[in-house]
């Protein structure tokens, strides 16, 4: 039906009318229909669908987002657009055709043009279609001041732009705020919490002019305003405490949330924060906070099972997506299965931009708790000078070590001269033996025990509990363990950062425990070493099996037969950082666990031979040994009685192989030489205490550039496995391209982002500042600038501001202080209703900002003026009240309430659990974090009102602002309701006000004079001690009346 011509009479005496009336329609726009802001909205709304950028969606082959393709026309051979003339074009003929086998869009569309719109195309073209770019993928230019009448009113420059649109539209901007309401709002707004009374009463005595800029001055340079700020920057980070998906699994993020609150308080500029979170591992030089700070791009979610390399695209999908939302506020994913509808995104632009995260050495899957790798240890400002010395001290050791190999080896001769008889000559591995127990010297249930653990715990001999029975062992006696027989001591505490082995002779009988430190009531914590299945394990586990390596060799132990064992692990944390060896060969291994994140040091006892009175060991054990080091392969040959080295030595030095004498060399510099050996003994205590240092801090998930990058692919369908045609790393065609000399990963893709001449990112990121000072960004969708997207309200004072902020060295905190200082801001938000009528969503900005608080700012208000505010920055995630039995539901571990301070933190310190966020805040509207979230939704439901009525918290604050008011001195109703006020609200109470709580109080008085069980029960709510010293039914009574205050709409709302 495309194809067919519409040359009938009708229709064109029906179109010429339309273009003949559209001047009336429109009168008001003297100066010619814009294309960017009137007719691409209509096409997009009602053609893209089927004649936009994706081409494989593209109908009757006509392409309506590009002027070349909509002049060209379609497959039906008619001009689309004939510009001039809309009676010959085919797009006019279209859309008022009354064939319903014709017109278009199709009936049965789910959008149609009105006929205000088909006018307006009409006229559009009749003007010669002009054609402009979208608006958002042009530069911003500097646009001049608009001129206006009343310049007494402004304050700023910004300003002159919002009453150009005023006047514009034949209205006037509201009165200033009064200042008490004025100082609450611009409070909230830059700390998120409320003004004191006495910050209040310190503002209205000070008449100065300048009082209120000290006021803000003075909110911007707290620590308060760094924590409001990273509220923001959280949601569209998906910041949470656990993994999401299935298990939903605790994580170590909160360093990083740490990072931003202090990238904040010290006014990073913008670019560098972007650049730094986005790229600061490519970074050259790059510093630990920088590597920190990369966290935003692993903030995702990790599932616990599922295909693996599926998820591991998914995750690189998500960073590729949150990135484009965040910095460039397109819906990028959009062009994941395909191109973009409506903007022009191609799927192989998406996948190009999608290539620049997918290099990074992640993997899909992980079943476990904690920080997955990629991961960093977070290093304290204070440590760090120290661990640089540790490492340079390390550095300038192992120069040391390579300079004395040459002096040593011209040593060694004369120590092998001196040797005599090579066949006397008896090796020595005694270099960090922390336990022995060679089993020969067994008295009043009692076996000998020497070692540098020992002796420094004072202990000679240690308990045998059960039978002691020894027999001729390997060399010399050994000890017969029958499978209740356990021997126990404090010693070898052994931890994740510390390198070890453990060694002994064994003759075993079945699977059995041969050593360990565990605690069963822990999951398991701790070390051991066992015999599983027949064949040889080690096991460290901070959690087993979710936080812990298990490392089983492949071949079988043989039983009843004596077999010298040792396992080694290098304080690494990883599976490949433990080697076995049995009968001093090195066994080959099967990792089955390799997610060691937490410490294995537990507060339990050594146990040889058994583990908590299980699994015990029946058979024969020898000469049981315990390194605070890895030995070597060497010394393990040694240990199992094979001696590598003393044939080595019978063989005369001319004879030797090149690699009998590098085998001999090696082995007389570590133990032989004294110089050599010392160092290296140094070096190896001076890597480990680095080691041991680094374990004790907290870690984050970080970005890790593959050394040989994968390569990427545009996905048909957006399937993981289904790959189409290769691509590199770039940015959407639509977008200015890369410089020349940028390099082709996430650093320059970071700097291409901050480039002064992007079109989007200043534009992007002064919208959510302004979204934050007046509740909704002069583009409302400030999640997508794209074609779809709504238009800013004041363009040119989009571009303007974005200029500002650029050349001001992206200066946020600037920035916010611009804003709030504004007469536009300033103004009061009482509407008229004239202004309800003509401007409902306050777009014209002829009033100040009205709307609720956000989730956490009422949470965190109600504590506040409560006095239960606890204000420490920084740390773990906290987990304040909550229903019981919510995570019990979702997943299989309950929730296990915090005590003390940690109830009365910020809201922004509380645990997130993606599958089960705070319910309280949840409740309120504060996103789940699964995503990126740069635009929170306001519903207004009434289970808000049950949780501000019912919530502990809520109950608990407001029995605690009772208390406070009840202790503030004048005891009249009158005084106790004027303090509610001052503390909540900022204000007196009007008369009304007072006589409607004077009564409320006076009933719920007499309730609780009358039942002193419900008034205990109403003042018991909440951890924090009740002054025992007040009436109780009074106090009770004062609670009901705060509770009513703090649940006001005024409390929970900017005003």
């Amino acid at each position: 039906m495309l194809a067919r011509s519409l040359r009938s009479l009708p229709v064109l005496t029906f179109a010429a009318s339309l273009f003949f009336a559209a001047p009336l329609v429109v009168a008001e726009e003297a100066s010619g229909v814009d294309f960017d802001r009137q007719i691409r909205p209509i096409l997009s709304r009602n053609c893209f669908q089927c004649h936009g950028p994706d081409e494989h969606a593209r109908q009757a082959g006509l392409r309506l987002d590009l002027k070349s393709g909509a002049l060209a026309g379609g497959d039906s051979g008619e001009a689309t657009i004939v510009p001039g003339d809309p009676a010959a074009s085919e797009l006019v003929l279209r859309i008022n055709a009354t064939d319903d086998d014709v017109v278009m869009p199709p009936p049965d569309a789910n959008n149609q043009p009105t006929a205000e719109e088909k006018a307006l195309i009409a006229r559009w073209i009749g003007e010669g279609a002009a054609w402009e770019p979208h608006w958002a993928f042009v530069a911003p230019r500097r646009p001049a001041l608009p001129d206006v009448k009343r310049t007494d009113w402004t304050r700023d420059e910004l300003d002159r732009f919002v009453l150009a649109r005023l006047e514009r539209e034949r209205t006037a901007p509201s009165a200033e705020a009064d200042r008490r309401t004025l100082l609450r709002r611009v409070t909230f707004d830059l700390t998120g919490l409320p003004p004191t009374p006495q910050e209040v009463a310190d503002f209205l005595a000070d008449e100065s002019p300048q009082a209120y800029e000290k006021v803000v001055d003075r909110l911007l340079a707290t620590t308060r305003y760094a924590e409001r700020m990273t509220l923001e920057w959280l949601d569209a980070a998906r910041y949470a405490d656990t993994h999401g998906y299935h298990e939903d699994y605790h994580r170590d993020m909160w360093p990083w949330r740490d990072w931003v609150i202090q990238a904040f308080n010290e006014n990073m500029p913008f670019d560098q924060f972007a650049t730094e979170q986005i790229a600061g591992d490519l970074i050259p030089n790059r510093t630990n906070r920088q590597l920190v700070a990369t966290g935003f791009c692993r903030n995702h979610g990790i599932t616990a099972s599922g295909i693996s390399e599926e998820y591991r695209v998914e995750y690189a999908l998500d960073r590729a997506r949150t990135t484009a939302t965040v910095f460039l506020g397109l819906t990028m994913g959009c062009a994941q299965c395909h191109d973009h509808k409506y903007d022009p995104i191609s799927q192989r632009d998406f996948y190009r931009f999608f290539a620049y995260f997918n290099t990074v050495s992640d993997r899909g899957v992980e079943n476990g708790e904690g920080n997955m790798r990629p991961r960093a240890p977070v290093v304290p400002q204070r440590m760090q000078s120290k661990l640089d010395q540790d490492r340079q001290r390390a550095a300038e050791l192992k120069a040391q070590l390579a300079a004395k190999r040459d002096e040593a080896v011209a040593r060694m001769a004369s120590w092998e001269a001196g040797l005599g008889d090579r066949k006397n000559w008896q090796p020595n591995v005694s270099d960090g033996l922390a336990v022995h127990v060679d089993f020969d010297t067994l008295s009043d249930g009692q076996v000998a025990v020497t070692g540098s653990d020992a002796a420094s715990a004072n202990v000679a001999h240690i308990a045998v509990e059960g039978a002691a029975v020894t027999f001729e062992g390997q060399d010399g006696a050994a000890f017969k363990f029958d499978g209740t027989t356990r021997i126990t001591s404090d010693l070898a505490r052994l931890n994740r950062a510390a390198s070890f082995s453990l060694a002994a002779w064994v003759r075993p009988e079945g699977d059995a425990v041969i050593l360990g430190r565990t605690n069963e009531a822990e999951s398991y914590r701790g070390y051991d070493l066992v015999i599983d299945g027949g064949r040889l394990s080690l096991r460290l586990a901070s959690a087993w099996t979710i936080n812990a390596v298990g490392v089983l060799a492949k071949d079988k132990l043989p039983l009843g037969e004596w077999s010298h064992i040792v396992a080694t692990y290098d304080g690494s944390g990883l599976a490949r950082g433990v080697k076995l060896y049995v009968n001093g060969e090195r066994q080959e291994v099967e990792a089955r666990y390799d997610r060691l994140k937490g410490d294995f040091e537990v507060d339990m006892p050594l146990e040889i031979g058994h583990r908590h009175g299980k699994f015990g060991f029946r058979g024969g054990m020898d000469d049981l040994r315990i390194y605070r080091r890895a030995i070597s392969a060497t010394e393990v040959q040694q240990l199992a009685g094979r001696d590598p080295i003393g044939p080595l030595l019978a063989i005369a030095p001319d004879e030797r192989t090149e690699k009998q004498s590098a085998a001999l060399r090696e082995y007389y510099l570590a133990h032989v030489d004294p110089n050599y050996g010392s160092i290296q003994a140094e070096h190896r205590r001076l890597e480990q205490s680095v080691r041991e240092e680094i374990a004790r801090l907290p870690s984050v998930m970080v970005m890790d550039e593959m050394k040989d990058p994968r390569d990427t692919f545009v996905l048909v369908r957006g399937q993981y496995d289904q790959h189409g045609e290769r691509v590199e790393v770039g940015t959407p065609d639509v977008l200015p391209p890369l410089a020349e000399d940028a390099p082709q990963n996430r650093l320059g893709l970071a700097r291409w982002l901050v480039d002064p001449s992007h079109p989007l990112t200043s534009r992007v990121t002064v919208n959510r500042l302004w979204q934050i000072a007046f509740g909704t960004g002069l583009v409302k969708t400030s999640e997508d600038f794209g074609i779809q997207g709504e238009r800013p309200s004041h363009p040119e004072l989009l571009d303007y501001l974005s200029i500002e902020f650029v050349e001001s060295g992206w200066d946020v905190k600037a920035m916010m202080k611009r804003l709030v200082m504004s007469a536009t801001y300033r103004q009061s938000s009482v509407a008229s209703r004239e202004q309800m009528r003509s401007d409902p969503e306050n777009r014209l900005l002829g009033r100040g900002p009205r709307y609720r608080l956000p989730a956490e700012m009422i949470r965190d208000n109600a504590l506040f003026v409560s006095g239960l505010l606890v204000e420490k920055i920084g740390g773990p995630s906290v987990k304040p009240y909550q229903p019981p039995g919510l995570w019990v539901e979702i997943s299989n571990r309950g929730y296990v309430q915090d005590k003390g301070e940690k109830l009365y933190r910020r809201s922004m310190y509380t645990y997130w659990k993606r599958a089960v966020p705070p319910p309280n805040l949840a409740a309120l509207d504060a996103p789940n974090r699964e995503t990126c979230t740069v635009r929170r939704q306001r519903t207004n439901t009434p289970l808000m009102a049950l949780v501000l009525l019912n919530d502990p918290t809520f109950v608990e604050a407001s029995r605690a602002l009772a208390e406070r008011v009840m202790l503030e001195g004048d005891a009249s109703t009158e005084a106790r309701i004027a303090g509610l006020y001052r503390r909540v609200l900022a204000r007196e109470p009007l008369e009304v006000e007072g006589q409607i709580l004077g009564r409320i109080f006076a009933r719920q008085l007499d309730v609780y004079q009358n039942d002193e069980s419900a008034a205990k029960e109403l003042l018991s709510v909440g951890e924090s001690p009740r002054n025992g010293e007040l009436d109780l039914a009074e106090h009770a009574a004062w609670t009901c009346v705060a509770s009513t205050v703090l649940n006001l709409d005024e409390a929970v709302s900017k005003e």
